[in-house]
């Protein structure tokens, strides 16, 4: 993959890319914001490792700038230990995942490569649907009726799971274990929130929501509750 780490502390981002580059990838490092933010309109990497504490313009804003312009590359957050309600706004706001610092780079390779694999899970069907909601799924489009809907890497694999097996009921634990293919530690918040997310997309300004919370189980999509 091609990666852009955006990380401002000198020593972590040499130890990060040497990782990163012994991995098999091709790295490059940026340690300012704004000039992060351009390397990711010119450059388009796959994946951008995003410190959140930058010089000029800080991660929340970079990645504010990339889901605006609707940027494909998926983000890895870099967030401090206790910095809980900095990792929820970072999801919120269109991360893919994060890693709390300080880790250990095994860690941080591990999600790299979780992130590389396109997909949630195989499937031999190209198009998707559950009412007028269509997936393409090699496309990696998206549509409710005539509107087309943008989604992040994450939302769109969240999706997909759900719509493999309409009204099927997936616990929080199923869905973090498809998608993030490992069972987060903090995959309770981490899923509501991309659960949240989709709502948004898929049911806001439409009559008839296909996405449902089934009550201290989970999560479904069907036509009707």
């Amino acid at each position: 993959m091609r990666i852009l780490v955006i990380e401002d502390e000198p020593q972590l981002a040499r130890h990060v890319s040497s990782s990163l580059h012994r991995g098999g990838h091709e790295v490059r490092v940026e340690h300012d914001g704004a000039v992060g933010l351009a390397a990711v309109f010119r450059d388009m990497p796959d994946l951008v490792v995003l410190d959140l504490n930058l010089p000029t313009m800080n991660g929340m804003e970079v990645l504010a700038e990339m889901r605006k312009a609707h940027s494909p590359s998926r983000v890895i957050i870099l967030t401090a230990l206790g910095e809980v309600d900095h990792r929820i706004k970072g999801l919120n706001a269109g991360a893919d995942d994060y890693v709390a610092k300080p880790f250990s780079m095994d860690e941080l390779n591990a999600r790299v490569e979780a992130l590389g694999r396109r997909g949630a899970t195989s499937t031999a069907e190209d198009i998707l649907r559950v009412a007028d909601l269509h997936m393409d799924v090699h496309q990696r489009r998206v549509s409710r009726g005539a509107e087309a809907i943008s989604l992040s890497p994450r939302e769109f694999e969240v999706l997909q799971v759900l719509m493999q097996e309409p009204g099927r009921v997936f616990t929080r634990t199923e869905l973090s274990e498809r998608v993030w293919q490992r069972d987060h530690e903090y995959d309770t918040r981490t899923i509501e929130i991309f659960i949240g997310r989709l709502r948004k997309k898929v049911d806001a300004g439409f009559e008839t929501p296909l996405i449902h919370t089934i009550r201290s189980i989970g999560y479904t999509i069907k036509p009707t509750a």
